[in-house]
């Protein structure tokens, strides 16, 4: 996700020797890897256009990895490296004839006809009209006027502050810019320092309920979209937002728990209790003024888009995408509308849906070309997946996951490089009734465990450009919740997923 306040090029500057050497070595590394394996003679059973996607994805996850290119820059580069590379590639289908550049960059293209991008990009609008009218704030700033004056109570009330607002804000960096403001102001009107352990307990408790509530909540991260695109594009099953919910709410609420007593027992504060902290929040609360009719359209809007997501398939069969393109006309229509287009695009972070619709095209010609099958099945082989249990197979590709994540800065772009491959690895293993789209979904709740890194995730990036915590404590309290998340994926795949039938 594209970053819209607190900019994380304030830790480490574009124009720093370093960051810029970073740069460099990440995009040689990406163009070696590619022609590496590009050069590498085409091992059997692999089409000669299967190991040029697996040259393009090594390319890709170089530079992912070390942010070597902006990511929409590098969403272009992979398209261009597509059209060319594949397009003189010889066809999986016809290996006497090329695919042909247009065919080729009609594949490189073809994730933006995918129906996730229309709600991956309707959901920013949504995300724009909260920050635009100032909804969220008020939002926030009402449910930490509601909560008490001790600081445990404040921890509580941000918590609250990011379960509501992942409901009705689908954008994990937007909700937490949006919160960050508020808990410095918190900070400052507890009269403690900003390098004090309460500053630094609150603010990477605000962040880490971001990332465990994108894990909750279908439409709360761009890159559940990502895998839910895959899921419908080469599985052909569609998970409804409540399926999402009742699989995952369960999962978010104990990390929710667990996230309490690990930041107040780990950084524990200073202080017990000020006194006006309350008031302090409620003069904030007071300068936003009345409620305007803009905040109200738009709560109004936002809470019957939530009720069409629950209820879809039980009461309708209104699709999440097409309820919330429909909410963002009504949105954008004079009158009834609570902003224009012009008003609109200028905080759309529009990078954020060409990385998208690339990375699916990546991800769908990897699998055409049989390059992810082949991928897969060394994976299997060399793991022993082929006859494990779906459990056995749920834990390695968790760790998996968890270990590649610390080095992607993006689970956006994290989603896009691995589900396929977690997809065909799936399909590889000969384990008696095991559910692909339940495996799959349950993975992908793993690529949102961001927990560890500061550079594992735009909104880890906000909050740590305040300056309240040091990496250090991000790093030590990330990582007692990753183990006990993986913990908790272990046990709810051997009980509560299991009942669901997803393992």
């Amino acid at each position: 996700m594209s970053i819209s306040s607190t900019d994380p090029k304030k830790v480490i500057s574009p124009l720093d020797p370093t960051y810029l050497s970073a740069k460099v070595i990440g995009l040689v590394v990406g163009i070696a890897a590619l022609a590496f394996i590009l050069w590498w003679p085409t091992p059997a059973g692999l089409p000669v256009a299967g190991k040029v996607m697996l040259g393009i994805l090594a390319f890709a996850v170089a530079v992912w990895m070390t942010e070597a290119l902006d990511y929409a820059v590098s969403a272009v580069v992979i398209a261009a490296l597509m059209a060319f590379l594949l397009g003189t590639a010889p066809s999986v289908n016809n290996p006497s004839v090329l695919m042909g550049t247009s065919a080729a960059l009609g594949l490189a293209f073809s994730g933006f006809a995918n129906t996730a991008l229309a709600l991956v990009g309707a959901a920013l609008f949504l995300a724009a009209g909260m920050t635009a009218t100032g909804l969220d704030k008020r939002i926030a700033l009402f449910i930490l006027s509601r909560v008490g004056t001790g600081t445990h109570q404040v921890v509580i009330g941000s918590i609250l502050v990011g379960i509501v607002l992942a409901f009705m804000v689908p954008s994990t960096t937007a909700r937490v810019s949006a919160i960050v403001p508020i808990m410095l102001g918190i900070i400052a009107a507890f009269g403690v320092s900003k390098k004090s352990a309460f500053a630094g307990m609150l603010m990477i408790t605000t962040t880490q309920t971001a990332s465990i509530w994108n894990v909750g909540i279908k439409t709360a991260a761009a890159q559940n979209m990502v895998a839910v695109g895959f899921i419908e594009k080469i599985l052909k099953h569609t998970i409804t937002w409540l399926d999402w919910l009742i699989a995952a709410a369960p999962f978010a609420i104990v990390m929710t728990i667990a996230l309490y007593f690990v930041m107040t027992r780990m950084m524990p504060p200073e202080i017990k209790e000020v006194p006006g902290g309350r008031e302090a929040i409620r003069n904030q609360l007071n300068e936003l003024g009345p409620i305007k009719p803009s905040e109200l359209k738009l709560l109004t809007i936002s809470l019957t888009l939530i009720a069409f997501w629950a209820t879809e398939g039980v009461l309708h069969k209104f699709d999440t995408s097409s309820t919330t393109v429909a909410a963002i006309a009504l949105m954008l229509l004079p009158g009834i509308g609570i902003m224009s287009w012009k008003e609109a695009q200028s905080r759309i972070p529009w990078g954020t849906i060409v990385l998208f619709g690339v990375g699916i095209s990546l991800g769908t010609a990897l699998l055409q070309t049989k390059g992810a099958v082949w991928l897969a099945d060394i994976v299997v082989a060399e793991f022993g997946l082929k006859q494990a249990t779906a459990l056995f197979i749920l834990s390695v590709m968790s760790v998996f996951l968890i270990i590649i994540h610390l080095g992607f800065a993006s689970a956006t772009a994290l989603a896009a490089a691995m589900i396929p491959i977690v997809i065909a690895v799936l399909q590889g293993v000969a384990t008696p009734g095991i559910n692909i789209v339940g495996m799959t979904l349950l993975l992908q709740f793993v690529v949102s465990f961001g927990f560890i890194l500061v550079v594992n995730a735009p909104q880890n990036m906000v909050a740590y450009g305040t300056d309240t915590f040091s990496a250090r404590d991000f790093v030590r309290t990330g990582l007692v919740l990753t183990i006990i998340a993986f913990a908790l994926v272990m046990v709810m795949g051997a009980t509560y997923w299991r009942w669901l039938g997803y393992v």
